[in-house]
């Protein structure tokens, strides 16, 4: 594994987050161009490590748990960058660089793993595999988005409301970018399901299962908050709830995909 990419971008990150302490402890909330241009470089950074890693995997470089992880933040950065200039959501970067920086260290803090399996790899599984995190990328923004819009709705409802009060989107628009990015995650999901089933290659029935269950989750409150039975509150929190769950779950899913391969 080439580490001089992972370096690079982590630099990057740790940057964007260096500049969000300094912004806190000044009072000074002016999250713009630096974060932006900070997370853009880490993604590319992290980019040119992948398409390294493919190279070398001769496949999408999703074979070990280290290179899901960097896989799952290069995810989360790329949404970033289009959700958050679309949405003109700058300040997100302050709340996303963190949780990249933390999942790329933990890759690198990870022990190398040595594929043992060589099995031609199928296209429509490699499909499966990558979309899937993909959309995890998504659910991981929804997630941040959560967080702001927890965070906006405390400093409404407090009488002296923090300085980065001033700086922070509109509830309403934190709330749609949280539903906009959920629908994402679940169609890319759902997609992800389409072409393991097209690939047709026998899986764990557990590891099926445990995709499911966070595919319903996300179904349930998406349709619960389209009918109106459930509050902007308690959708950002179950958005950041399921996500998190999700993570502290990937390694039993990735222990149960190197079972199906044996």
């Amino acid at each position: 594994m080439n580490h001089l990419p992972l370096l690079a971008s982590t630099l990057f990150y740790f940057l964007s987050c260096c500049s969000a302490v300094v912004s806190f402890r000044s009072g000074e909330f002016r999250a713009g161009r630096f974060n932006v241009i900070t997370i853009a470089l880490g993604v590319i950074a992290q980019s040119c490590f992948l398409i390294q890693q493919g190279k070398i995997d001769q496949a999408c470089p999703i074979r070990t748990l280290p290179e899901i992880i960097i896989f799952l933040s290069w995810a989360i950065g790329v949404f970033y960058l289009v959700i958050g200039t679309t949405y003109r959501i700058s300040l997100m970067g302050t709340f996303t660089a963190p949780l990249i920086l933390g999942l790329q260290s933990m890759a690198l803090l990870l022990p190398a793993e040595k594929i043992t399996s060589m099995m031609p790899m199928n296209p429509w599984i490699e499909a499966h595999a990558a979309v899937s995190l993909v959309a995890f990328g998504a659910f991981g923004l929804g997630s941040i988005s959560g967080i702001m819009f927890l965070f906006q709705e405390r400093q409404l409802k407090s009488q002296h409301p923090d300085p980065i009060f001033h700086h922070l989107p509109p509830i309403r628009i934190l709330e749609e970018a949280t539903i906009r990015l959920l629908w994402m995650g679940l169609i890319l999901l759902t997609v992800s399901f389409a072409a393991g089933w097209i690939g047709s290659r026998s899986i764990s029935g557990t590891k099926f299962g445990v995709s499911l269950l966070l595919w319903g989750a996300y179904s349930l409150i998406l349709i619960l908050n389209q009918k109106n039975r459930l509050s902007g509150h308690r959708f950002a929190f179950f958005a950041i709830f399921i996500f998190f769950c999700a993570l502290m779950i990937l390694p039993l899913i990735r222990y149960l995909s190197d079972l199906a391969v044996r």
